[in-house]
């Protein structure tokens, strides 16, 4: 019985349907059709009495159904539920915990039907649609369309679309938001008053109503895409942030088939299979998000350092996966993940408050001194870890001293004050028989660069 369903665009405020032919048709996910997935005997009769189904599309509204599903994917949905309720995803994570990306997201596929889907940002997260079309299965991908992505990014959209031959389904922000968000504030307020209250209108909420309609999501995370938020996500765990179809606590399942994966081993497999990438890649993007707020990175910086530069970098996510944020209350109030100190050279010198207060007032120092201001929890700072050590090493005995100096938690303050703070890692150079300390201006925290600017002030 050969059938497709089609659906029509939707805007930011109108929901697809789907639209049933005068031949009675099946739907298609990804690029197979479900009937290559249940053995069917006998011709099987369409759901069209218009009564409502257990699958509901991507972007349906929790409390709306207006698409007429048939019986095929009712059953395949009908059995992932089944599997759903008696299963426990802490120890199915343990389980495949050494399992291939490949494997987990045939797991994932296998488990939810039509009631999972792969959340796509236009990045390198473009593995994840390999693996789901590599496993055979059907399967279904969304993507939040904040109204602000770069040029390159919507030509990609349509580039993956083209080649594995399906549709992607976005998801756009609620119009009435932006207008009063945009109205009231301009289109660059993230720059003044942080990122947060756009992403919460142009991407979480958006993402907030997709979830709604699904039991399960899947997403490109890595552990090591952000030490200090996602170092310990599990290969899959129930969301801890969203409601998936059934409302309520525990009713979504997250999978991150690429969570112990790194980043140059997803790059390998994109050349291997000749999968295309955003563009943006090439010009030093990595990690790639709305156009105001990303940009390249240099050789040194953290790939989320691209993210939000502007900003203190504890905690670099936009809400989307906020759950990862594990974090720990400290006497003075302020709250920071929990992480082992970095910079651990030999030839490095740990500073105190008093250490740093009197190099500070040292007004006829024997020596020039560079010293960063560090935080050991801010990913940016330990992308630069090797490469302070590395000068620290190199200029042993020069006459040059290579400082630290802890400036979160109670010492934040002061440090804005008194040592030109702005964000982790701030760079002083402070010069022999000079009073004040001089701030490094840029972001390339190599060897090289760091040693040239040494050179021209000290």
């Amino acid at each position: 019985m050969a059938a497709t369903v089609s659906s029509s665009g939707i805007t930011s405020c109108a929901f697809s349907r789907s639209v049933i032919s005068s031949e009675p048709k099946v739907s298609q996910i990804g690029s197979l059709k479900l009937l290559d997935r249940v053995s069917v005997t006998t011709p099987m009769p369409l759901n069209l009495s218009g009564k409502r189904s257990s699958v509901k599309p991507l972007n349906a509204e929790p409390k709306r159904n207006d698409s007429m599903v048939p019986l095929a994917a009712t059953m395949v949905a009908q059995v992932a539920e089944e599997v759903v309720e008696t299963e426990d995803f802490a120890e199915l994570a343990k389980k495949l915990e050494n399992a291939s990306p490949l494997q987990i997201m045939d797991k994932a596929l296998e488990m939810f039907g039509n009631d999972i889907a792969i959340a796509f940002s236009g990045a390198e997260d473009v593995a994840l649609i390999e693996y789901a079309h590599l496993t055979g299965r059907p399967y279904r991908v969304f993507s939040l369309d904040t109204g602000r992505l770069n040029p390159e990014t919507y030509r990609f959209f349509d580039a993956v679309e083209t080649h594995y031959g399906i549709r992607i389904e976005y998801m756009f922000p609620d119009s009435v938001e932006v207008q009063g968000l945009v109205r009231s504030k301009g289109l660059f307020s993230f720059y003044e008053d942080g990122h947060q209250e756009c992403c919460r209108v142009r991407k979480v909420r958006p993402l907030r109503r997709a979830l709604k309609g699904l039991r399960a999501w899947i997403t490109g995370q890595r552990k090591d895409q952000s030490p200090g938020t996602r170092s310990e996500i599990p290969v899959v765990q129930v969301d801890p942030v969203f409601e998936g179809l059934d409302g309520g606590a525990g009713s979504l399942v997250k999978w991150n088939p690429v969570a112990n994966v790194e980043g140059s081993h997803v790059w390998s497999f994109l050349r291997t299979m000749d999968v295309p990438v955003n563009t943006l890649h090439a010009a030093g993007y990595v990690s790639i998000g709305c156009e105001p707020c990303t940009r390249a990175v240099f050789p040194g910086q953290h790939e989320r350092e691209g993210r939000w530069w502007w900003e203190d970098a504890k905690a670099k996510e936009c809400g989307l996966h906020k759950g990862n944020i594990k974090e720990n209350a400290n006497v003075n109030g302020e709250s920071k993940p929990i992480v082992e100190d970095i910079f651990k050279s030999e030839n490095l010198v740990a500073l105190s408050r008093q250490g740093i207060d009197n190099l500070v007032k040292l007004e006829n120092r024997k020596e020039p001194w560079i010293v960063v201001l560090y935080a050991p929890w801010c990913p940016f700072c330990q992308a630069m870890e090797a490469s302070y050590d590395e000068l620290a090493d190199k200029l042993a005995g020069s006459g040059v001293k290579v400082a630290k100096f802890r400036a979160d938690g109670e010492q934040k303050e002061f440090a804005k004050q008194e040592l030109q703070l702005g964000s982790f890692p701030t760079i002083l150079v402070f010069p022999k028989n000079s009073t004040g300390p001089i701030k490094y201006p840029s972001e390339k925290r190599d060897v090289d660069s760091l040693t040239s600017f040494l050179n021209l002030v000290r």
